[in-house]
């Protein structure tokens, strides 16, 4: 465990590996980019919750499968401390079942640990900055995972979905599946939902990128 002065100006930064080589080169990695300290580095879950309730670092870069103490675990207890840093694990591990459990303990971003320098300065900026930060691989794993957990949408829906599609208003798509256009919000607020959007656009987005509309 290391601590080094916890005043240091610019994005402080957590990082937690239980091997000393991958702790020691994000170290290097990160500390010669502008504006970035590492606060402290844990060798475990637990030194990591430790620490980051001691050091309350910006940016916390979490390993995840560690120990006594996993990465998924140690998040979670990091992230009940009033400080809520950002986490985002740093790993090998990219099965959908990993990167779901470190998401839903409310990791802010999931990279792999072949990511290059440049990508993860700037993954450690943008977490420091309140944004989302996934390798490219992973997004696309969460997604179809998402998907796959959400509710299914049913051929109706689908129907709906597709005259919404083409630009017709909630008065013509009932009169074209012979519906009321009360019954036709009603599908659509099913839709959003289910979607997880807010807007007739955004919901054609999703469905195109689900493959729900021809």
């Amino acid at each position: 465990m290391t601590m080094p002065a916890p005043d240091a100006p610019g994005i402080t930064v957590l990082i937690a590996d239980d091997h000393p080589v991958v702790r020691e080169g994000l170290s290097a990695m990160l500390e010669s980019a502008p504006g970035i300290t590492v606060a402290g580095t844990a060798g475990g879950g637990e030194e990591a919750v430790v620490l980051a309730a001691s050091l309350d670092p910006d940016v916390v870069l979490m390993d995840l499968r560690m120990g006594a103490m996993d990465g998924v675990t140690a998040t979670a207890r990091i992230l009940a401390h009033s400080r809520r840093p950002r986490v985002v694990v740093v790993t090998t591990y990219e099965s959908d079942a990993d990167i779901l459990r470190a998401v839903e303990a409310g990791a802010a971003g999931y990279l792999l640990k072949g990511t290059s320098r440049g990508d993860l300065i700037e993954a450690v900026r943008a977490a420091a900055r309140g944004e989302t930060v996934l390798s490219p691989a992973v997004a696309g794993r969460l997604f179809r995972a998402r998907a796959q957990e959400a509710p299914p949408v049913s051929a109706r829906e689908r129907e709906v979905l597709q005259l919404v599609g083409r630009g017709l208003t909630n008065a013509d798509i009932g009169r074209e599946l012979h519906i009321g256009e009360a019954t036709v919000k009603t599908h659509l607020l099913r839709i959003f939902r289910k979607l997880e959007v807010s807007d007739r656009t955004a919901a054609v987005l999703a469905a195109m990128e689900r493959g729900l509309l021809d």
